[in-house]
Parts: structure tokens; sequence; C-alpha cells
């Protein structure tokens, strides 16, 4: 008999009223905002700053990871259930689910196997409508800046060669990337040319993800910077008076979600950005929330460490005061062999010199944390292509590095198979003294931070600015914007800035081919190599194989 697909064992789950899973975390009925009976909103009223300083911050990323992914989401959600298992009042704070992926590559990205957050298929498509705000929000600012430059009356003088905002939406479509608007006639708008980002991408979940508070959201949705006037004075979202009407529509997405493992236990789903992108860590303000209402927080930092793990630290813990406690990276058998060289279509077969070769990519990022003063427990998400002697030797060779590499069998046991590295992970937050130190000031000239992290993290020779990189760093130091901490967007499939130089490449210098930058959500983006703020579509996308019955029932999402 063949494992149940993702979506077979959620829903066959035996799932709790969300005021029960409220009530496990001291949540009253009364302040729950349902969004039917298994999710519900958590009032910012819930965050206690004491409680949140005395709980433990688990912060789980990973290696460069395959085109597949390595499972953080499945292990930080399984880690949770053994946490609990062992008797500590833990949940699991995450992000939400992107529908670019869900119907692009993923699937869908509620978790795994027996190691899921559920209702599964209402967390992957429009769950409680966090990412629709943030696009209306977004496109309500594109929509009033149009509406100035054509409002002759009443007009900013904004010249539209100098706008940077872009309009979004949660779709993998390459096609939108380069578009030109206005067309049609004097009615219809000033022409220029503009484009799309993905959600993730946008500059308004950045800001939902970095605010703390209300008042915090709409100081931070007045300071995005729009483009310059005819006469070059910069122009941001409070000079046209949009900071307050966009707060309005994100009323109700600042709030998080809480939500359910498969074995009852507590999570929160909130925000959603990319890590090779945006920024890849949930909001401040569900860690925040989770911490006040449990004794240890399990979030997760997306895709690999170089940029998640990253930028969790340098940027989320920079303004927020969190220091983790713990850190996990999970790692894969099949990574091992894909950073050594393997070859497409034989990732799941046994290749022992690969796993050696392979490893190199593991004890960079292990070397990394190391530096910033946190000692990892490695994770090795099991499949059952693993061999025992790869297995020990992924263990052997964490043992000589001095960090303990634990299997994690989440996937087929749920909270029984993570019951040891729960232990492990309870360890390391008590007795491993870990105290996060970061790895450049925010005072640095923008490129010494950028050349810090590409050499300290990346393992580059340096760093290449573009013509296009040296312009825009010049109006970054012009706004006053160089003291903001870095966000590099970059492929995660390497540790470089090229996706074809796996495993832990030398010898090379990252390209920064141009910057963006947030000034609302408080970073500088610099866009190393090829990478594009609008994905698009793979050849066969998952979107394919989904399909819906005459009753509503879902195939295909997992």
């Amino acid at each position: 008999m063949s494992f149940p697909t993702d979506l077979e064992i959620a829903q066959s789950a035996d799932i709790q009223h969300i005021r029960k899973i409220a009530e496990k975390i001291n949540i009253d009925e009364d302040d729950l905002e349902y969004y039917g009976k298994y999710k519900a909103k958590i009032p910012l009223k819930y965050i206690d700053e004491e409680k949140v300083r005395n709980s433990k911050l688990i912060l789980v990323s990973a290696i460069n990871p395959t085109p597949a992914g390595e499972g953080k989401t499945t292990v930080s959600v399984g880690l949770c259930d053994g946490l609990n298992k062992i008797g500590k009042k833990a949940m699991a704070v995450l992000r939400e689910p992107s529908l670019g992926p869900v119907f692009g590559i993923k699937g869908g990205a509620a978790g795994g196997g027996y190691a899921q957050v559920i209702p599964m298929v209402d967390i992957n498509l429009h769950f409680t409508g966090d990412f629709a705000a943030i696009e209306k929000a977004n496109n309500l600012l594109a929509a009033i800046i149009d509406n100035n430059i054509q409002n002759k009356k009443f007009s900013l003088n904004i010249d539209p060669r100098t706008i940077v905002w872009k309009r979004v939406m949660d779709m993998n479509d390459r096609s939108l990337r380069n578009i030109v608007i206005g067309l049609g006639g004097t009615a219809s708008g000033v022409p220029r040319q503009d484009g799309f980002n993905i959600t993730p991408a946008s500059e308004v979940m950045a800001i939902l993800c970095m605010s703390e508070n209300f008042e915090d959201l709409k100081n931070r949705l007045g300071n995005i910077f729009v483009g310059y006037t005819f006469d070059r004075k910069p122009v941001y979202a409070r000079d046209l008076k949009a900071e307050a009407a966009m707060a309005i529509l994100l009323r109700d997405a600042v709030k998080p979600n809480l939500v359910q493992t498969l074995e009852g236990n507590p999570a929160i789903l909130h925000g959603g950005p990319f890590a090779n992108i945006a920024q890849g860590t949930n909001t401040i303000i569900a860690t925040k929330t989770g911490l006040s209402l449990c004794d240890y927080v399990v979030t997760e930092a997306g895709f690999g460490a170089d940029l998640g793990a990253e930028k969790f630290l340098h940027i989320k813990c920079h303004y927020a005061g969190f220091k983790p406690a713990a850190m996990v990276i999970v790692t894969t058998v099949r990574a091992m062999r894909y950073h050594g060289g393997a070859k497409k279509g034989s990732f799941e077969n046994p290749n022992f010199e690969a796993v050696k070769k392979g490893i190199e990519n593991l004890k960079k990022h292990v070397e990394n944390y190391m530096k910033l003063q946190l000692k990892p427990v490695v994770a090795i998400n099991h499949f059952a292509t693993d061999s025992d002697e790869e297995i020990g030797f992924i263990k052997s060779e964490c043992e000589k590095m001095g960090v303990k590499a634990i299997l994690a069998d989440e996937f087929t046991m749920g909270g029984d198979g993570m019951t040891e590295l729960a232990h492990e992970v309870v360890n390391a937050a008590e007795n491993y003294g870990n105290d996060f130190q970061p790895l450049y000031d925010v005072n640095d000239k923008v490129e010494t931070k950028i050349e810090t992290i590409a050499k300290e993290i990346y393992g580059a020779d340096g760093v290449v600015f573009s013509a296009k990189a040296k312009a825009d760093l010049k109006v970054i130091y012009d706004l006053g914007l160089d003291k903001l901490p870095i966000c590099m967007a970059k492929t995660q499939k390497s540790l470089s800035d090229d996706e074809r130089k796996i495993g832990r490449p030398t010898g090379f210098k990252v390209n920064v081919r141009e910057f963006e930058f947030a000034a609302g959500a408080g970073f500088i983006i610099p866009i190393l190599g090829d990478m594009m703020r609008m994905p698009g579509l793979p050849n066969i996308p998952a979107s394919e194989g989904m399909d819906i019955d005459k009753d509503g029932n879902i195939t295909g999402l997992s």
C-alpha cells in the first residue's frame, strides 16, 4: 500500500475547532476573530513584552536547497509537535504560502506527511485574505500615483520616468514583469513603463512583517519612496496622503492567524515574503504573539541559511530585538547528493561519493552560524531512499565540527519521530550559550555591509557593482537611507549568485546588478545576478496535476 499524499493525510485528520486550540494557550474565545471553524485571528493585545523576552525562540533554516526543497516547514511543524510530546509548551510560527509556488513548483507549502498545519487546503489557497489585502493596499498606492500624474490641478509634479513603485499580484506571471500602462488616450492616463512584482516581494508585505503595531504600520507605509518630482524632490506615500487608506485595507491583515498542527498543537501563520527576493520571515507581531503565549516558539527562515536566516538575524532581530535561543539547520541526504554533483533524476539513488563532496555545503552553513555565535543543531530530514552509510557519514562529519546531527522522522511519524531532536533543541536553548552577534554594523557603508555578507556568508572573494548599481547607490546615499540593514536578492540554489555553482564554490565574486530599497520596511535590496522579483511558471506547473470534483473536493494539492 502506497504512502498517502499530503492532502489525503490532511483531509483525514481529526481537526479540532479553533477555540479548542485557543484554550490551550489561554486565549479567550470571545477575543478570537473567526474565519470559519478552523481559522481565527488573534488581537494584538495578547503581546506581552516581558514574556517575549523570557520565552525561547528556535530558528529553523536549511542548507542551499535542491529544486524540490529540503523540508524546513515540515521539520518546523514536526519539531513543534516533538517539543509538545516531551512536555514543553510550544507552537510553530510560520509564513503563509504564496499562490505563485503553490500553482507553480511546490503544489503546497503547509508542511508534509504527518507534520502539517491544517486546514491545509484553506492555508494553501486564500486563507484569511491577508495576501489579497496586501495586494489591494499596494495597488491602491499605484492607482493614487497615476491619478496624481493625471490630475493637473492637485499634481505633485511627479516625473513618471522616476517612479519605482510597481503593482503586484500573487501569481507567477513573467509576462507582467515589464508592461506599458496608460494607453488609450488622455482619459486613460499618462503612458509610461511599469511592471508587476509577485505579492510576497511587495514592500507592503515587508512592512506588514516589520511592523510592531497599527501606528508603526501607518508610519512605515507613509515612508514608502515613490519617485521624484521634475525638480528632483523625493516623493513618498505620505506626500500623496496614501498611508491611512493603505493601513485601513490592512486592518485585519495585521492580526496573526491561529491554526493547528495535525496533532492539535497551536500554530500561527502570518506574512509570507520570499527569502530570495525579500526578507523571508514571518511578521514581528506573529513571533511576539507566539512568544507571549508559549514557552518555545519554532520559526523558520526561508530557503537556505545564507538567505532567510541571515536576513532573519540582521534585519528582523535588528528591529525586534530578538535573539534565537537555538538554531536548527535542515539538510537531507538527497541535497548532499545534489551538491556533490549527482545528475538530475538520480538524487533519490544512494551515492556515497556524491554525499562526501556535497557535505561541504552543509559545513559552510554550520561555520557561518558559529561566526554569528549560534551553534546549530543539524536535522537530517529523513527519506526512505537514504542509506545508513550516507546518514552515518553526515553524523560523523557534523561531530567533527562539534555539532550534533539528528535524524528527523517527522514526515512518517509526526511528533513521535522528532523527540530526539526536540530534546537536543531544548538542550541547545538552555546550555549552548548561544548569543547572536551581527557580522556588520548598520552604520557601516553600504558597500562594506554587502561585502561582509558576500565574503563571510557566501564565501565570495569580493563584490562587483555594475554602473547601474553605482548610480542606484548614489540615490540611496542622497536620500539618507545608507544606514539601513541589507536584504540581498539572490538565487537560493547556490551560495554564490550563480545557481550553477553548487556545493561550496570558491574563487568567485558576486555581482550587484542594481539596487532597490524599502524605505518603509527599513532595508536596502541589492539585486544579484539574474534575480527577478516576478517569477515565471515552470514548464509543467503544479496546477496541471490539480482537480476539483462536482462536490468541491480538491485533489493534487500537496
